[in-house]
């Protein structure tokens, strides 16, 4: 029986040998995507195949890095020949404490686990070979309840980390929870840039202002309508964004916001749908959207996980005037059919032509998005 196993396996491989390349190359048959809608002009492909895909960093060669939360893996993902299809996924390190974000800096690629930030030095020329990372930092605090975390260098050269609150509501004693801090390079001068935020898995900076803008989840458990998640701006040092007294522009906690006012915080730009779970967002920079779409802030809403009706798992766009919200709208969704889930978009990578990267930890996949007029 075990010889006529092997023979079996041995003809199967003869017969299918593409599938079995699509496995292991990432760059076989892609799927249609034709349950995505988009505007017109838009359309959206698969780039590439990476369980639990989340947090995305690219680098000035095309190399795409990317985080994991579940999976405890940091991948570099390679388009050899450049026609917008990956075809290598690489593990660069694995057995990481949720690995979630990735940040490039003078060639080399930081890495953010929960309680660690972790530096892997000329990632470029060193991603296939296991390397060994420089510990950064290795005291921030261990609690894993929304210990996963984005990082992102801002124009300022320092390394931004956010620290969210270590439960769904509470005080803590540690000033570094709720927070977004920031640090030199080399893991000195660490300080609180922000706080008041319960969860950010996302933020980036206005390519004319250079303010940091913010996504920020609420609280569960106060119903299916509220809170709103929220699109913060925080253009300089110190303010408080109301966590855990206040949420949305006016709604206080019912147990820590009593004896609080809104003008006490700064309020959200725009508040988003309540429960979407807002992760990545990026100001779009580039030239093959339309004009309309450039310097407008993209967010990955991950989508709902404790609501009677779901709500979010799409792609939304944030339009601006100078600092002021002016809509919000749906850009990308099919993701969510019903209440069945396909998809759920984590965060978002402009690439170096203009088209947008979408990570898809739920499908485990990356996706591109691209205009033609």
């Amino acid at each position: 029986m075990k010889k006529m196993n092997r023979i079996l396996l041995l003809i199967s491989l003869v017969i299918f040998p593409v599938a079995f390349t699509v496995c292991n190359n990432n760059n076989g048959p892609l799927n249609d995507n034709s349950d995505i809608s988009l505007p017109p002009g838009f359309k959206i492909s698969t780039y590439a195949d990476v369980p639990n895909a989340r947090s995305m960093a690219l680098g000035e060669d095309g190399i795409l890095y990317v985080g994991t939360r579940n999976e405890g893996n940091v991948y570099a993902v390679i388009d050899n020949n450049n026609d917008f299809i990956a075809d290598e996924v690489v593990t660069i390190a694995s057995g990481l404490n949720m690995p979630n974000g990735v940040a490039l800096k003078d060639g080399d690629l930081y890495v953010a686990e929960v309680s660690r930030i972790l530096k892997f030095e000329n990632i470029s020329k060193t991603f296939r070979n296991k390397p060994t990372p420089v510990i950064i930092k290795d005291d921030l605090p261990t609690e894993t309840h929304h210990g996963w975390k984005f990082i992102c260098f801002g124009p300022d050269g320092k390394l931004y980390v956010p620290i969210g609150a270590p439960c769904n509501v509470c005080l803590s004693a540690d000033p570094r929870f709720a927070s977004i801090t920031r640090m030199k390079p080399d893991g000195s001068d660490f300080e609180i840039f922000a706080h008041g935020i319960r969860n950010t898995v996302g933020f980036d900076w206005n390519p004319i202002t250079h303010n940091l803008w913010f996504t920020d989840n609420g609280r569960d458990m106060l119903g299916d309508d509220i809170p709103p998640d929220e699109l913060n701006c925080a253009p300089e040092k110190g303010l408080d964004f109301g966590f855990p007294y206040w949420f949305g522009k006016n709604i206080p906690d019912p147990e820590y916001g009593k004896g609080h006012s809104a003008s006490e915080f700064t309020l959200p730009k725009q508040e988003l749908g309540p429960h979407v779970a807002s992760l990545g967002m990026r100001f779009y920079t580039g030239d093959m959207f339309p004009e309309e779409y450039k310097n407008q802030i993209f967010i990955a809403e991950h989508g709902s996980w404790n609501r009677s009706k779901k709500i979010g798992y799409r792609i939304t766009v944030v339009k601006l005037n100078g600092s002021t919200a002016t809509s919000y709208e749906v850009f990308a969704s099919g993701w969510l059919q019903g209440e069945s889930v396909s998809g759920r978009p984590v965060d978002v990578q402009q690439m170096h032509d203009g088209s947008l990267l979408v990570s898809d930890d739920f499908g485990g996949k990356i996706y591109r998005i691209t205009y033609e007029d």
